[in-house]
């Protein structure tokens, strides 16, 4: 039977499956596509590029994720904005896969309690949102580093070792886990570790959610690749968003 390698032991982590539930929700609640809350007086993100609104990708309520990570993301509603549009392709032409890149937007933003109003818009003629996905709760797993980016931090894998991953991935358990995710390790797609620098501070930004292809949203990063939210643990209102693919 096949088993993560011992040597991966010390550098476990909890990770979370999201559930979710298509359909309308709060505004303030944790959710893929759909309308997202946004502070009353403030226009929808627009794609400096093209100028068009950016399509909503995710929001996710840091006050009420898993217990055991309460706190360490901070407090407020993480969303994540990205420019969808095809002519022109911003994507392209912002970067889009590089964090701060113009093409995507990573915040923060702070309503006043579950019902706190929001600023209407009618985006009926410029973008049509994705399908709603509520998340309503959390199944909780355990993560792994990724091979490599273990060996980097000075973990020595034998062949035995790599033979037990292998075997792994062969039974459909890929290390660390696939799929959308939050905490845990990030599931590099593109087989190298790339953890942004924070702007303030340049110490290296701390993985958040992890966002599959064509999971809860009906879009896919490059070839079938993942997008990562990333943060900094001291100025926590520093947020990134960025993707890769093999």
């Amino acid at each position: 039977m096949a088993t993560v390698p011992k040597a991966l032991n010390p550098y476990k982590r909890p990770a979370w499956k999201p559930r979710t539930k298509a359909g309308p929700g709060p505004l303030t609640h944790s959710k893929f596509g759909g309308r997202p809350w946004l502070p009353p007086g403030e226009p929808w993100p627009e794609c400096p590029n093209c100028l068009q609104p950016m399509q909503f990708f995710m929001q996710l309520d840091l006050n009420k994720v898993p217990e055991d990570i309460q706190g360490d993301f901070g407090e407020g509603l993480l969303q994540v904005f990205y420019c969808t549009s095809v002519e022109p392709d911003c994507a392209v032409e912002t970067e889009a896969w590089f964090p701060f890149a113009k093409g995507n937007l990573a915040r923060i933003v702070h309503p006043e309690g579950d019902d706190a109003e929001s600023e209407p818009h009618d985006l009926d003629l410029a973008l049509k949102p994705f399908p709603q996905k509520m998340i309503v709760g959390w199944d909780e797993l355990i993560d792994y580093p990724d091979p490599e980016e273990a060996e980097a931090m000075g973990v020595d894998l034998d062949d035995k070792d790599w033979d037990a991953l292998e075997a792994l991935e062969k039974k459909g358990t890929s290390i660390p886990r696939d799929g959308d995710k939050l905490s845990g390790w990030p599931f590099w797609a593109a087989q190298s570790a790339d953890y942004p620098d924070c702007p303030v501070c340049a110490g290296r930004m701390q993985f958040i959610f992890q966002i599959e292809s064509d999971q809860n949203l009906p879009f896919s990063f490059g070839d079938g690749g993942c997008g990562y939210i990333t943060q900094c643990e001291i100025h926590q209102d520093q947020v990134a968003f960025s993707w890769a693919s093999a």
